[in-house]
């Protein structure tokens, strides 16, 4: 399973109200730290299958989202639990500090 592809018109089904924890990558075709951190997300959606819902969510194409929750750089990483933001992280991550993250919210 690969990551979901959110939107701004999508975002409120797929994350607020996912019954699962929730991970949004928030990221731009033209940033290089988003395109490193781009195959850890994919690895992560895969191992969080039936989990978590991993979500990118391009901010070219969706500055909605970006500005709900005042993002000013990217990568940034949300993190959903029952519909509210309760983490962020800001910047290329490891694979094993996204997991904390995530794990803690399972």
């Amino acid at each position: 399973m690969s990551e979901v592809n959110l939107s701004d018109a999508t975002f409120e089904k797929n994350v607020l109200k996912s019954d699962k924890p929730v991970l949004v990558d928030l990221w731009a075709p033209w940033c290089g730290p988003c395109r490193m951190l781009g195959p850890v997300i994919e690895e992560l959606a895969g191992e969080y299958a039936g989990k978590a819902v991993v979500g990118k969510l391009n901010t070219d194409e969706n500055s909605e989202t970006m500005a709900t929750y005042r993002v000013s750089a990217i990568p940034t990483l949300l993190f959903f639990k029952g519909g509210k933001l309760v983490d962020q992280m800001v910047g290329v991550q490891t694979k094993a500090q996204i997991k904390a993250k995530l794990d803690a919210l399972i």
